[in-house]
C-alpha cells in the first residue's frame, strides 16, 4: 500500500508499485508463497491480475474468488458468492499450509469483521497517492491489536511491517 494506505488509485491504477521493482529482488515473495496452499482473491484483484498480461501466478494452488456475480470455476479457480467467513472457517478446520488473502480492501475488511485474519504483511510502498483505494477501507471492522513480529526495509524504500493478531 502507499504510505497514506491506499492499494490503487481511484481507477484502479497500481502503477505506483513499479517504482519499487528491483530485478531479482521479490520481498521474500518466493519463501512465503511456498507456505500457502489456499489463496483468496476479491473478483476485482482477481480480475485486475488477468488484466496484467503475466502468467496467473497461483496456478498451482486451491483459489477460491469472492463474487457477488456467480460464474463457472476454471480448474482450481473456485468463484465464491456465499458467506466469506464460513470458507474461512472451513478452511481453518481442514488440515493444510497457511491461506493468503491476496485482496483486495473489501474482501480483506469482511474478514477483519469476522476476525479471520490472524496474521499479516504489510509491504508500504514510499509514495502518497493522497486518494484512492484503501487497504483498510471505511466499512469498519472491531478493534484488534496487533503485535510487530518483524519489520524490514529494502533498498527501493519499500518497508515489510510482519504482524500477528493478538
Amino acid at each position: 500500500m502507499s504510505l497514506d494506505g491506499f492499494i490503487a488509485k481511484p481507477d484502479g491504477d497500481i502503477s505506483f508499485l513499479n517504482q519499487v521493482e528491483l530485478e531479482g529482488e521479490d520481498y521474500g515473495y518466493s519463501k512465503f508463497i511456498n507456505t500457502v496452499d489456499t489463496v483468496i482473491l476479491g473478483r476485482k484483484t482477481y480480475d485486475k491480475i488477468l488484466s496484467m498480461g503475466v502468467e496467473f501466478p497461483y496456478g498451482d494452488r486451491q483459489v477460491f474468488v469472492i463474487t457477488r456475480n456467480p460464474r463457472p470455476d476454471s480448474g482450481k479457480t473456485i468463484f465464491i458468492s456465499g458467506n466469506l467467513a464460513d470458507l474461512v472457517r472451513s478452511l481453518k478446520n481442514q488440515p493444510g499450509k497457511h491461506i493468503y488473502c491476496d485482496g483486495g480492501g473489501e474482501t480483506i475488511n469482511l474478514l477483519l469483521q469476522e476476525y479471520l485474519i490472524d496474521e499479516m504483511t504489510v509491504s508500504v510502498i514510499p509514495v502518497l497517492l493522497g486518494e484512492g483505494i484503501r487497504l483498510f477501507g471505511q466499512n469498519g471492522f472491531p478493534e484488534q491489536k496487533l503485535q510487530l513480529i518483524s519489520s524490514k526495509s529494502f533498498e527501493k524504500g519499500l518497508v515489510q511491517l510482519h504482524y500477528i493478531r493478538t
